[in-house]
Formats: C-alpha cells, sequence, structure tokens
C-alpha cells in the first residue's frame, strides 16, 4: 500500500485510516463529535443524546477527545457548575468527513438496520 504522496506504508501507523483510528478510534468518540458539531455541548445533553453511553465511559471518551486535542471544556464559575464542550479547529476539521459518513449512514446503515430490524420482528412476531 502507498500513501497519497506515493510513500510506501510500512507500519500500521503510517497507513492514513490506522493513525485516525488511533485518535478516534472506539465506538463513541465520533458519536460524540456529531452530537457536539450539532450543537449538544453539555454533558447532560450527550447523556441523553447517546443513551446507551454510561456516565464513566462518556467522561473517559470527553476527556481523551480534550487531552487529544479534538475539545474544549469551558467550567463556567456558577453553581451548580457549568461544562460546555466545543470543537477544537482539529475538530473541526473533521466536519467534511463527519458529513460524509452521516450521509453514507442515511443512505445505507439506516436502511440496513430498520430491514434487519423488521426481519427480527418478523420472526418474534412468527413464533
Amino acid at each position: 500500500m502507498k500513501l497519497i504522496n506515493g510513500d510506501d506504508i510500512s507500519t500500521p501507523y503510517q497507513c492514513p485510516v490506522s493513525a485516525m483510528m488511533h485518535f478516534l478510534g472506539g465506538k463513541w468518540k465520533l458519536i460524540i463529535l456529531w452530537c457536539i458539531h450539532n450543537g449538544v455541548t453539555r454533558f447532560g445533553e450527550l447523556q441523553r443524546a447517546i443513551p446507551d453511553i454510561s456516565k464513566k465511559m462518556l467522561t473517559s471518551e470527553l476527556r481523551s477527545l480534550e487531552s487529544d486535542g479534538f475539545l474544549n471544556r469551558t467550567v463556567f464559575p456558577v453553581v451548580p457548575p457549568k461544562v460546555v464542550y466545543s470543537m477544537t479547529p482539529l475538530a473541526e476539521s473533521l466536519e467534511e468527513a463527519l458529513l460524509v459518513l452521516s450521509v453514507w449512514g442515511e443512505r445505507y446503515a439506516l436502511p440496513k438496520i430498520k430491514a434487519t430490524d423488521q426481519t427480527m420482528q418478523l420472526s418474534i412476531n412468527s413464533k
């Protein structure tokens, strides 16, 4: 395999997709970035927007995204504390990729999930 510039890929982390997965891999990071990109900026809002994520995992993923330079965390000095997350320029550079993934998900993944759910429901109802 070769990089866009023609250089050979000699290690997994020279592969651009592997390198990206090093920072954004896993189940939740892209979903969190998608939510924040769409205006869901507070911890409680993120929990409601991503109901399957545990509080511990959301905290861990937010900290990781912050330490890797993808998120800003702003704490307002009020009682109770108000924390708002925002995308850094590094995360904003992913906007085009997030939109392409979103279009693909809407066009292919959601219909496939819906069809699978309907098949499973038919199977359950026929018993």
